[in-house]
């Protein structure tokens, strides 16, 4: 018998350990050379671990929501076995056809199973991401059953499908437990982790967008019919942002073992959030970008969150984070910092304002708060006042006759 170990492989650049979210597979399944074993979620990132070779299950060496370091074991494989290589000509298997929806995507251990119980995949309501059916899901379908629809994205639902995910306390009928998906306890930790080691500081700059919002209302019909997505005001200060990071380097900056990295790219993480999750893909090389460009990411970026469409690299190499909580109708509130960035930028509400002109009469302008959270062990009022002050007039300079391409 000739048995293998797998281990957890590296997931990206500074990741050192990932949460194991739901097992494909179980012992005395037979794989094939990179075949999907396991779901892992590394900074709210899921990634599909493949089989590092042919063979069958011999034991699975960790458990769901376990917390596992890259390149520890994983999983015992004998590869003595060879996982039969499948022939369409040879007639009729054992197992029935399984049915499913046209162009969808199933893991082995889904297809395996459902041939087994004779389930026609198409009925089965998926409670992973984006809709996708777990091998959970099949094990506890019911044809008779009303099954709940779909569960936050990127969690591993793990009560069958037919209860509910919240449970009553039974010390009182009037209180609920939420189990914590592995995404929200990266979440957590992540944020943890940003209080407890960094030291932060917040402070808030006013801003006069009024020819921002004027320019940007005149575009925005013909925008959208000739781009197919809308332009928003964000992409203006991701822009602005951007620029102002180029005369303020310590602002793109994070602490790492004692020392400050001043990073060279300017890659803007931006906050995307879902219905029980926050998540923070990156735009690289935000400051090569014009504002349509910058516009472009944003739309995509957002869309591949809530599709799980994006691929590891978009969520790596962020230097600073820039938050839309101006979506909310937020006037003014501290982020938390990205773990291990320098900076955070809260874009709060545009709202109308009397204000006093420089001619002293009165008229209505558009103002919107700029909040900033900074690490005080990198950054102090002066750094980051002038960080904001160039953010303002980059912002105040927009009119009529700014270019967005």
């Amino acid at each position: 018998m000739s048995e293998i170990i797998i281990k957890m492989p590296p997931l990206g650049e500074s990741v050192t350990e990932a949460t194991v979210s739901q097992w494909l597979v179980k012992p005395g399944d037979k794989v094939k050379k990179y075949d999907p074993i396991l779901e892992a979620i590394s900074d709210k990132v899921v990634t599909e671990i493949p089989s590092s070779d042919d063979g069958v299950i011999s034991e699975l060496l960790v458990k769901e929501n376990d917390v596992v370091s890259i390149g520890a074991d994983i999983l015992k494989m004998n590869t003595d076995e060879k996982a039969p290589v499948s022939n369409e000509s040879s007639g009729p298997k054992e197992s029935p056809v399984v049915s499913a929806p046209s162009g969808a995507r199933f893991s082995p251990a889904v297809l395996k199973i459902a041939g087994e119980k004779n389930i026609d995949l198409s009925q089965v309501t998926g409670s992973g991401k984006g809709g996708r059916i777990t091998r959970k899901d099949v094990l506890n379908f019911t044809p008779s059953a009303t099954v709940t629809a779909t569960v936050e994205p990127k969690a591993v639902q793990t009560a069958p499908v037919v209860q509910s995910q919240i449970q009553p306390v039974s010390s009182s009928d009037n209180d609920v437990v939420v189990k914590a998906s592995p995404v929200r306890k990266i979440i957590a930790q992540n944020m943890l982790k940003s209080v407890q080691e960094i030291p932060q500081a917040w402070t808030m700059i006013e801003v006069d967008v009024t020819g921002l919002v004027k320019l940007r209302n005149s575009l925005k019909d013909d925008f959208k019919k000739q781009n197919g997505f809308s332009l928003s005001y964000f992409p203006f200060f991701v822009k602005a942002v951007s620029a102002a990071l180029i005369h303020n380097p310590k602002m793109n900056s994070s602490w790492q073992n004692d020392e400050i990295i001043q990073h060279k790219d300017i890659n803007i993480s931006i906050a995307v959030a879902t219905e029980d999750a926050l998540f923070v893909p990156v735009i690289q090389h935000a400051d090569r970008l014009s504002i349509i460009g910058i516009a472009a990411e944003v739309s995509r970026l957002a869309q591949g969150v809530r599709n799980n469409s994006l691929v590891k690299a978009d969520n790596e190499g962020g230097t600073i984070t820039v938050n839309n909580t101006g979506s909310f109708g937020s006037v003014e509130s501290m982020g938390i910092i990205n773990y291990p960035q320098a900076a955070i930028l809260q874009v709060e509400t545009i709202r109308k304002e009397l204000s006093v002109l420089d001619d002293d009469k009165f008229g209505i302008r558009n103002k919107v708060n700029l909040c900033l959270t900074i690490d005080h062990r990198i950054l102090d009022g002066l750094a980051a006042g002038r960080f904001l002050n160039e953010v303002k007039a980059n912002l105040e300079s927009i009119d009529m006759n700014t270019n967005i391409y």
